[in-house]
């Protein structure tokens, strides 16, 4: 009777420690605030790259000569 008795209290220790840590720590996240994001084209990337162009165009200018030929006449 004492070695039935034994196994009893060995297999519920057993069992009762395997359960015991079978979760693991709890952990509470905290919710962060969730923020809506501003459109990607709410300023754009065309502006930027228009500006450059455009002073490009106004300050190299084409060449208002009406002449046919590059080189100079003789």
């Amino acid at each position: 009777m004492n070695k039935l008795l034994a196994t009893t209290l060995a297999a519920a220790v057993a069992l009762s420690t395997t359960t015991a840590f079978a979760g693991g720590p709890v952990l509470i996240e905290e919710e962060a605030e969730v923020v809506a994001e501003k459109p990607a084209s709410s300023v754009g990337v065309l502006p930027l790259l228009l500006i450059p162009i455009i002073l490009c165009v106004a300050l190299c200018g084409g060449d208002d000569d009406e002449g046919g030929s590059s080189t100079p006449p003789k």
